[in-house]
This record gives structure tokens, sequence and C-alpha cells, in this order.
């Protein structure tokens, strides 16, 4: 599927969303509660755990803001638009995906950077050690296994094949193959793709593993980077400031709390909250590959470069046209960390 198609089909995504929110509007920016606790509706990943879910566990809510689990995703993109449907109350995705969302109609603002890349936290392409693929201009026809279509693996190698000099009828001959993270290694083992898109303790767990080797990285091609921001409906934001105000500086502290907490200490609790919760078919074994929270910015705080940095990409896959106006998309006036203006 070409990048275009992906980009068409996107945007017939974004109307149905826009709809479902015009006629679900009424009541659907209010904040359901636990007692007289706001209750914010999330959907998680198997086998990890989320920021907020940890900021709950280390009781950075403070009882404001309680989290409701209404189960697990592979995908920011699906995750935003769950969040714009009303179906969640927040969600997370990379930057590429938010604007792409927002810039066309979607009623969401960002609130807070939740990921990026570092020096230890990164997203790999990465091939057996006797692959013939040794750079970037070697992706051309492959398969790569990624976590979805439109995210920011497909962003990542855009924007490498575009830096290796092809043009887009080249990069859009390589065949994106959707796979669970927890399962991508595998894929790439079994020979089902030629590369796997591989980041956080999934990566880890595969160099552990053996056998493998990375063709490039976006930290090595792009250096740090906040790659992803938490969304959430304009209308819940206008009915909801104090819980979401809330949210955002419990989510910020469980960001600066991994940075400072020594790295076995951030995999015990991992490994806890795990073990704690009994979701059905995952296990704590991979959080031991834990590196870092990967979030360069002071407590998760938006500029508009986090947004800017995939405008190429958006624009060669039709994702937006005209004025790309980055402030229209984002808020840090939920973050108490942020600079005051």
């Amino acid at each position: 599927m070409s990048a275009r198609v992906r980009s068409r089909l996107f945007i017939g995504a974004v109307v149905a969303v826009t709809a479902a929110v015009v006629l679900s509007a009424c009541g659907g920016g209010d904040v359901r509660k636990s007692g007289r606790v706001p209750l914010f509706r999330y959907q998680g990943w198997a086998s990890q755990v989320t920021i907020p879910e940890l900021a709950e566990d280390l009781g950075f809510f403070e009882g404001k803001v309680k989290l409701d689990w209404q189960g697990n995703t592979i995908s920011g993109p699906q995750d935003i638009q769950s969040a714009a449907t009303g179906q969640v109350d927040f969600g997370g995705a990379f930057g590429g995906a938010v604007a792409k969302l927002a810039h066309a109609g979607a009623p969401i603002t960002a609130v807070l950077n939740y990921y990026g890349s570092d020096d230890k936290t990164f997203t790999g392409f990465y091939v057996p050690e006797n692959s013939p693929i040794t750079t970037p201009k070697d992706l051309l026809s492959k398969k790569i296994g990624v976590n979805t279509l439109g995210g920011q693996s497909e962003a990542d190698i855009h924007d490498a094949l575009k830096k290796s000099g092809y043009d887009e009828e080249q990069i859009r001959s390589v065949q994106l193959v959707v796979l669970p993270p927890p399962n991508t290694e595998d894929a790439l083992r079994r020979g089902q793709v030629d590369v796997a898109a591989l980041g956080g303790q999934f990566q880890q767990r595969a160099i552990a593993n053996g056998g493998l080797r990375a063709v490039f990285t976006d930290y090595e091609e792009f250096g740090p980077f906040n790659g992803g921001q938490y969304v959430f409906r304009n209308d819940f934001l206008a009915r909801n400031p104090a819980s979401v105000e809330a949210f955002v500086s419990g989510v910020a502290k469980a960001i600066e709390w991994q940075k400072t907490t020594p790295r076995d200490e951030v995999i015990a609790r991992f490994t806890q909250i795990i073990e704690k919760r009994q979701r059905p078919g995952e296990d704590a074994s991979s959080v031991k590959f834990w590196q870092s929270v990967g979030v360069p910015a002071p407590s998760g705080v938006i500029a508009d470069t986090d947004f800017l940095r995939w405008e190429s990409w958006l624009r060669d896959t039709g994702g937006i046209t005209g004025a790309f106006e980055p402030s229209k998309f984002f808020t840090n006036r939920f973050n108490p960390n942020a600079p005051k203006s």
C-alpha cells in the first residue's frame, strides 16, 4: 500500500472521527467519576507500563485522577483516534500523527510529550547479522515490520531514504508489515520480514538474544528528539481543566522520576505494577531491558519543533497541505513546569 493511499485512508478516518465527535458532543466532554475522583479512560500497551500508569502507582495524581483501563493498543494513530471519538479520554501518538489528525480538523490538543529518542532509548531498524542490508539505501522494496501504518517508524524510514537521495516513487517501494511489538523480533528471525523496527524493552531483548544488527537508528540519523504527545479532546479540556492539570502534572513528575531514579528501582517498580494488575496474556519478563524514559524535554514540555521535524514526511505523503502551524496543535498551559510567557 503506497504512502499516498495510506494518507487518503487516514484522512477518510479523520472525517469519520470528526463526524463521530460532533454526534457525541453532548456530554462527550464530561469526565466520569469513581466517587468524587475523576476517571480517565485510556488504552495501555501489553507487557509495558505507560507513564500515566507509573504516575498513578507513585501517587503523583494525589488522588485527583484515577485511570480506567479500556484494553490495549499497538498503534499511536489508533489511540488518538479513539480519544478523538470519545472511546477513551486521552491517547498518545507520535507528533506526525497528532499533527495530521489535528490539521485535518479533529478537535484534539496535545498537552505533554511522553516519549522520544535519546542515546539509550530510540527506534532502530534491525536485520540478521548475515543480511545483505547494510545502509538505509538498501531498504527499497524490502519488507519492514512496524507497529502501525502512519506511525513514527514509517516517517523515520521516509526521512532516512529521502536523506539518502531517493524520491517518493522509490520510497513507496518499501513494504510495511504491521506487527505487534512483542512479536516483531520473532517475525524477523523467522524471515517473515527483512527488517524490524524495534524500540524500548523489545529492542533491548532482541539485542540480548543476539544475532541482529542495526541498519540505522533514529537517534543516529536525527539526534535526540521528542517523539510523541498525549492528546485530549478540546471539549474535555474545556470542561475538566483542573483534572487535566492534575494528570499532566503527575505524568510530568513521573517523567522526571525515571530520569533521576536508579535503573534497577525503575525496573522493579515496572515489574511490580505489571504483576499486580494481572492483565490477560502479559508478563513482566521484558521490563528488565528498560533503559531510559527517552523524553529529552524537561517535564514533557512541548515546542513547535516537536511537530516541525515531521513536516517533510507529512507534506510528501499528503498528510498536510497549505500552512502548517504547530502552535495550533498543542498547549503547555496544563503543565505547571512549562515556562511562563
